[in-house]
């Protein structure tokens, strides 16, 4: 008896589930008209809104077209077409979401000055948001989605989208600026300093209302003060901030023990910082259990520890130069140019004169100056320079490094170093030896032999016989 009233039970909720998907149940559009009238504009009007509320999607857009083709002059012209892109929108998918996008722009180019416009803005915001990788993940719809909800508050700051899509605005860049993070952690962990102060700096000073901003300036003084001396006053306006900007932070202590150690004034806690974090750390929502054992498997990032207060960034993100490079110094500018932002060595000029590359060798190096008078020569080969006329050299410092070496290089490189010692020390020790030896010998007195000259040797040959004279 139970298992057939089981059986019952299971085919009426089948018949249920098909039924709402063949379209019957019904989803009610949100901008529905209230004007009841027979005109045929209209009519086609109410008949694609209730395709949409019935997910007939195609039909409702085939409607729509025909609506917009027919009757150019139609009160609903502006609607018919939002209705389009909420069809796309509704529809979902990939392939939707990019057609509803494309739609809610052109709704805004050919209506801007209508209401429904920051709805079309807010919707393409909704979009991207709804797409949104977790940080460790492309960053793609992140970051689109920021652009979008930027673009909203500073199309549309007084509408009713406004405040909520600040709070979206507000999740968006706690999950770029999470991604920022995550790979100066890396660069920290693994050696690499400078790299790790750029992407810090960077994030800080665009995104202050990260959840973890006060771990980040404290990771980026750290970073300073493994660098060297010489970025001890980056490392102390790190620390400055972060007592007075977080002044709840964990490591705000430390901090001002670090400023102290520096012998650095400790500046006082922000009055305004502290209520903004107190009111965070009060009205921060904690995920439960479940939520965070099924966060492996969401695509979505978590964004309860986003801030609820404060003003978003509203600029582009760029990012800066690595301490590791170094900065060209200002060149002063000739008289009647312009001054050079930059120390590059590498100039160029337009000369009067095209002659000139066709009779001096040395004109490449020598450009014409300013007005057409030439440019002195340059000296001649082996010919001094007066100290006056050369440019003073800085002492070149040593610059941070992402290679730092570790202990075993090191200890690698020192024996190397006194091997390399040893060998030369041999090498000189049998030059000099082969050079005295040569200077010994050379020493010695020439003694040149005499040969006696050579004997001729005697003709054992018989001389003829005399024959005797008659």
């Amino acid at each position: 008896m139970y298992s057939r009233i089981l059986h019952n039970l299971i085919a009426v909720a089948a018949l249920a589930g098909l039924l709402s998907s063949c379209g019957i149940r019904r989803h009610k559009y949100a901008d529905p008209i209230a004007k009841k009238t027979d005109q045929p504009d209209k009519v086609l009007f109410d008949r694609a809104i209730n395709d949409i509320e019935h997910s007939r999607y195609e039909i409702a857009r085939l409607t729509l077209q025909t609506l917009i083709n027919t009757y150019d002059s139609s009160e609903f012209l502006a609607k018919a077409k939002l209705a389009i892109a909420d069809s796309w929108f509704r529809e979902g998918g990939a392939h939707g979401l990019a057609q509803a996008e494309a739609e809610y722009k052109d709704f805004e180019l050919f209506y801007p000055q209508m209401e429904e416009s920051a709805e079309a803005q807010e919707r393409v915001c909704d979009i991207h948001y709804k797409q949104m990788d977790k940080a460790d993940r492309d960053p793609l719809h992140a970051i689109r989605a920021e652009d979008e909800c930027r673009q909203l508050l500073m199309a549309y700051p007084n509408s009713k989208f406004a405040p909520e899509t600040q709070q979206k605005l507000r999740d968006v860049q706690e999950n770029l600026a999470a991604h920022e993070y995550a790979a100066a952690v890396f660069y920290h962990h693994k050696g690499a300093m400078p790299a790790a102060a750029n992407r810090l700096t960077t994030m800080v000073d665009q995104y202050p209302l990260f959840s973890q901003s006060d771990d980040a300036l404290w990771m980026l003084g750290d970073s300073y003060d493994r660098m060297g001396d010489r970025f001890e006053d980056k490392a102390a306006d790190a620390y400055t901030r972060l007592v007075k900007d977080y002044p709840l932070s964990a490591h705000a202590d430390a901090a001002k023990q670090k400023l102290e150690a520096m012998k650095r004034p400790v500046p006082a806690a922000d009055p305004v910082a502290y209520a903004r974090m107190k009111y965070e750390m009060e009205n921060r929502t904690t995920p439960s259990r479940l939520n965070r054992a099924m966060d492996m498997f969401k695509r979505a990032p978590d964004t309860s520890l986003a801030a609820k207060s404060g003003s978003p960034s509203m600029t582009i993100l760029r990012p800066g130069i690595p301490v590791s490079v170094p900065v060209q110094t200002t060149v002063a500018a000739a008289p009647g140019a312009a001054a050079a932002g930059t120390g590059s060595d590498v100039t160029a000029s337009v000369g009067g004169d095209t002659k000139e590359l066709d009779t001096r060798p040395d004109a490449r190096l020598n450009p014409p100056a300013a007005g057409g008078a030439a440019a002195p020569a340059a000296p001649a080969a082996g010919a001094a320079v007066k100290p006056a006329d050369a440019a003073p050299v800085a002492p070149q410092q040593p610059f941070a490094t992402n290679h730092p070496l570790t202990e075993k290089d090191r200890k690698r490189a020192l024996k190397a170093m006194q091997e390399k010692a040893k060998k030369d020390k041999q090498t000189a020790a049998e030059q000099q030896k082969a050079a005295a030896k040569a200077a010994k010998k050379l020493a010695k007195p020439d003694v040149q032999t005499v040969a006696p000259p050579p004997q001729q040797p005697q003709s054992t040959t018989t001389p003829p016989a005399q024959t005797p004279q008659d």
